[in-house]
């Protein structure tokens, strides 16, 4: 009933993945480019990485780089690399569809089985890619196994390439010292920053009109707001968006207003609504600092009248 409310043929904000909503900021082209050029022209060192925070794509452009790799190109996916190396073998082995019989458990052979699909791709005229999504999960051991891997080369070239997806504390971990020969074989690096407010803006465009609507809703207010409260994160974007839509809906509105959008954000976002403010820190601590001033001050007024243990009183003074 929302959806005709608003003109709409499906939603507009799903967080579903869905290819005809893709929406491409500047950052994210040049990201998608990144990947490709290491894959590609760069990928003679073995690593090409991808970081940025939750929500802002990452997993988006890994499905498209699955898209526009050449025909020639061997993929194994690892979305779950929270594994220990000889487990991690297994699964790319099995994402490869080489035979594991004999080998689970062994990671010589499962190593030495990788190798020789590796050289029999190679002479294919195959190249092999190694994905690893939410690479900040895996474990310093498994971190190290993936860059041995990266020693399965010929006398000209490396035999697998490895894009490694991950959250900026991947780049906090990479950056040890411990892990600095994995670090100086990455060929390119990128880091997927959230939309600005004008990205953010033609992104919630892009998505309605996709979804069939012809007058977008959001006035420009509405849409700093939103943006604010989100973060320029295109998830939260989308979280926040299709509840201001159902508040419009249940308020009899077509036009989402700011209001809307606070009150979309206080219900899908509850840590927003206990967020203290700059201005209200302010005016608790002053409230605190007058409370303290109240009490000092009776209890200097008060101090003349008190009674020692002694009988004395306070401005009395006891002589020898």
């Amino acid at each position: 009933m929302y959806l005709a409310h608003y003109g709409l043929a499906e939603p507009a904000y799903s967080i579903t993945p869905d290819p005809r909503f893709v929406f491409l900021s500047e950052r994210h082209r040049d990201a998608l480019a990144h990947l490709l050029y290491g894959i590609g022209q760069g990928g003679g060192s073995g690593f090409v990485q991808l970081t940025g925070e939750v929500g802002t794509g990452k997993t988006t452009l890994c499905r498209l780089l699955l898209e526009q790799l050449p025909g020639n190109t061997r993929v194994a996916l690892i979305l779950n690399p929270m594994l220990s190396p000889v487990e991690l073998l297994e699964a790319i082995a099995k994402e490869l569809h080489i035979p594991l019989r004999g080998k689970l458990g062994h990671q010589k052979r499962l190593i030495d089985a990788l190798n020789v699909y590796l050289l029999q791709a190679y002479a294919e005229g195959l190249r092999v890619v190694l994905i690893i999504d939410e690479a900040q999960n895996l474990s310093t051991a498994a971190l190290e196994q993936v860059r041995l891997l990266t020693n399965l080369e010929t006398a000209t070239q490396k035999l697998l390439q490895i894009v490694l997806l991950g959250q900026p504390e991947l780049r906090v971990q990479l950056a040890r010292r411990d892990l600095r020969q994995l670090s100086q074989r990455i060929t390119a690096r990128f880091h997927l920053t959230p939309l600005n407010t004008d990205e953010s803006r033609t992104y919630l465009q892009h998505r309605y009109a996709v979804a069939g609507g012809t007058e977008f809703p959001f006035d420009d207010a509405a849409v700093r707001r939103l943006h604010r409260h989100a973060g320029g994160v295109p998830r939260l974007l989308n979280i926040i968006a299709e509840r201001s839509l159902m508040a419009g809906y249940v308020h009899g509105s077509r036009r989402i207003t700011p209001a809307l959008v606070a009150e979309a954000a206080r219900e899908t976002l509850p840590e927003t609504g206990h967020r203290l403010r700059p201005r209200r820190i302010f005016w608790m601590s002053a409230g605190l600092l007058l409370c303290l001033l109240i009490v000092l001050a009776w209890w200097s007024s008060a101090l003349p009248s008190m009674t020692l243990p002694n009988g004395l009183g306070a401005n009395d003074v006891a002589h020898p």
